[in-house]
């Protein structure tokens, strides 16, 4: 009976170091991360980077997706890669870690990893319509319109009125050879934004 009181006592004793740790731990990474959003808001990104260091812990997903992006806008791409890619395996369905990770990616002009990227994304989210948009945009780039038509479709397909998605479904149309559809659509996007000078190019294109 001695022994089991004993044992309980250790077991309280470890619990409550615990918490008391816990608490500790909280209040540091608060601290740290309050001061780098302080440097961040002055626009000084590298000291944003200090406070973060001396509390990392790389089972973090928070410090790692932080870090991720103070050292992309630092301008050091690699680590930004290395953290996002961290971030990224101790969660392993965030979106939001993906799409950090691209920045550095499409800084470096790595766009195949940046497809792959969001081809991961689309995977899971198949109506995303950030990834579909973006990815439409590297396909339009590399002028691989009929990629970029079922990528621009969709988007449009979920918001029939949305700006962008119907701007860049027109201008795909028209190098496709689709006039028709492509007045249709700079019509549709004069009417979300009129006076609208891409549409309006185009429009003057076609006739």
């Amino acid at each position: 009976m001695e022994f089991l009181k004993k044992y309980a006592g250790i077991i309280i004793f470890m619990l409550g170091s615990h918490v008391a740790f816990s608490q500790i731990n909280q209040v540091a990474l608060l601290a740290a991360f309050t001061k780098s959003y302080a440097f961040e808001k002055s626009g000084d990104f590298t000291a944003s980077l200090d406070p973060l260091k001396k509390v990392y812990d790389e089972s973090s997903y928070e410090l790692n997706l932080r870090l991720g992006w103070l050292n992309y806008n630092a301008g050091l791409f690699d680590q930004s890669i290395i953290f996002y890619n961290r971030a990224q395996k101790l969660k392993p369905y965030s979106e939001e870690a993906r799409f950090g990770l691209i920045l550095p990616l499409s800084a470096l002009g790595k766009w195949n990893e940046v497809v792959k990227i969001y081809d991961a994304i689309l995977e899971v989210s198949p109506n995303n319509s950030i990834a579909l948009y973006r990815l439409g945009l590297v396909y339009y780039g590399r002028k691989d319109y009929n990629k970029a038509n079922t990528l621009f479709t969709k988007v449009v397909d979920l918001y029939p009125f949305g700006y962008d998605g119907l701007l860049m479904l027109g201008w795909t149309s028209f190098f496709l050879g689709n006039s028709n559809q492509a007045k249709v659509l700079f019509n549709k996007a004069i009417l979300f934004n009129p006076g609208d000078k891409s549409a309006n190019e185009g429009l003057g294109l076609i006739k």
